[in-house]
């Protein structure tokens, strides 16, 4: 087995290099697409394989054109870490003041991570970081829920035929309610003169806000109001 540990790029160590990578990419993903995300085992395998990939190739280069054993096999590695936001952009989605896909987007980030370091021979390292990553994405998922029971984060959405350039009188309805306004979004309409507000709040799970849309309402020139929950996972 010591053909493993080699720093030469050979084809068995490069073929077990890829399915390491391939296995425990796909490891990422599986827990991802368990938590019904786009980006699930085959994105993540790839992901991992494309970053080992490139480490390969970056140790290979200099070795066998520049005849070369201690060259620069991080040049083209580097890239990957600044080449692999592209797809960690493209699995954050914003939904009017919800976001969803940031910790996908960082498992995203740290599979590719994980890649590299199979590439360079660091096998305990990469195993280590994937266990990581599931302990992070699994147990801590747990204990935020935990932590947080009962107290849920909920998107209240506020649409006025008015351009809206002071919030205090609805942030004044949720303090009336208990309810706590982590954030708020604004969006203008000037043709319309329709004004969109997202209200990030968070409160107890018995909150009723029925009541609180009623009171809302009372406020005058208020066309609609929604609730959803917060999704940033």
């Amino acid at each position: 087995m010591d053909f493993l540990y080699t720093t030469d790029v050979t084809w068995a160590s490069s073929l077990v290099k890829l399915l390491l990578s391939l296995v425990l990419g796909a490891t990422v993903g599986l827990e991802r697409r368990y938590k019904g995300q786009i980006a699930g085992m085959r994105t993540f395998a790839l992901i991992s394989m494309g970053a080992t990939l490139a480490m390969l190739v970056s140790i290979y280069i200099p070795q066998e054109y520049l005849g070369l054993k201690n060259g620069d096999p991080g040049r083209i590695a580097a890239q990957v870490i600044s080449g692999i936001g592209f797809l960690g952009a493209g699995a954050i989605i914003q939904m009017k003041g919800s976001v969803r896909g940031l910790t996908t987007a960082a498992g995203i980030w740290m599979t590719a991570c994980i890649g590299l370091a199979v590439g360079a021979g660091m096998y305990a390292i990469a195993t280590i970081a994937c266990v990581l990553i599931i302990f992070v994405l699994m147990a801590l998922d747990l204990i935020e829920k935990r932590v947080f029971k009962g107290n849920e984060a909920k998107i209240v959405r506020l649409k006025v035929d008015d351009i809206i350039t002071d919030t205090e009188v609805y942030r004044e309805c949720f303090r009336k309610h208990g309810v706590h306004v982590s954030d708020v979004f604004l969006r203008y309409d000037y043709t319309a003169h329709v004004s969109t507000i997202n209200f990030i709040v968070r409160t107890a799970s018995t909150t009723r806000f029925e009541q609180i849309f009623a009171d809302m309402s009372k406020l005058g020139h208020v066309l609609s109001l929604t609730l959803d929950n917060e999704v940033n996972n």
